[in-house]
């Protein structure tokens, strides 16, 4: 396509690329975040140079403005952030970049840099399967006593597969029934299992989640030679 080349498996959009506002610093804030949970992981600052570093290897490089030089994320930590794309706003002087992550994003050990609540509606709760997958975990490594959870996890994966089974059946019955409201209700229950699950057998959230991202590029690309055979 014209004023785009390849990069690393990549596509840059020279144009794009070119409109970038950099402030009277020569920096241009970057929102830096989760690729498959979305959440967002930290605020960091791009110059010019730290930018095309971050296009030409792609993992994310940064200018630290407290010690006024290039800062490549997980060069002493390890946590590195493999970018999947770049995406500059309307007035392009701000960039959103989605990263796959190799381990905490802040600093403090944290998953994201973000985590000191200042307000929150009483009216929604906030949930998240990565906040759910953190408590169940939480359960493992520090058991709480009355915990129904803790409980799954003493008894072990034995009880704890024949739950999801059970789970699985519940699920099935409410189905055939027609009954939504109860449906949901059964679905919630399984995936809650089905986390404890993979909890017991070390399985991480995001492995499942990258499967699931695999399988969307193998469909999509399916659907396009599909498409392309019914065109010929």
């Amino acid at each position: 396509m014209e004023n785009e080349k390849d990069i690393l498996k990549g596509i840059v959009n020279e144009e794009a690329l070119a409109a970038v506002k950099f402030d009277e610093k020569g920096l241009v804030p970057a929102i830096v975040q989760d690729f498959f949970s979305k959440k967002v992981l930290t605020l960091a600052y791009m110059n010019k140079e730290s930018l095309g570093i971050t296009l030409k290897e792609g993992r994310t490089c940064f200018w630290s403005r407290s010690r006024r030089e290039l800062w490549r994320k997980g060069e002493t930590s390890g946590n590195f952030q493999t970018v999947v794309n770049i995406t500059a706003d309307c007035d392009s002087d701000a960039l959103v970049v989605q990263v796959i992550k190799d381990g905490p994003a802040c600093h403090t050990g944290a998953d994201s840099c973000f985590f000191n609540g200042v307000y929150q509606s009483e009216g929604q709760n906030p949930f998240s399967y990565d906040d759910l997958y953190d408590l169940i975990s939480g359960r493992k490594t520090d058991p709480k006593e009355g915990s129904y959870t803790t409980y799954l996890f003493d008894k072990g994966m034995e009880k704890i597969l024949k739950k999801v089974g059970e789970e699985s059946t519940e699920v099935i019955i409410a189905g055939q029934k027609g009954d939504k409201k109860e449906t949901i209700y059964e679905v919630a229950d399984l995936a809650y299992h089905v986390m404890v699950m993979m909890v017991e057998a070390g399985i991480p959230l995001d492995a499942v989640t990258a499967e699931l991202a695999k399988r969307h590029v193998i469909d999509h690309k399916v659907k396009q030679e599909r498409l392309g055979g019914e065109e010929d």
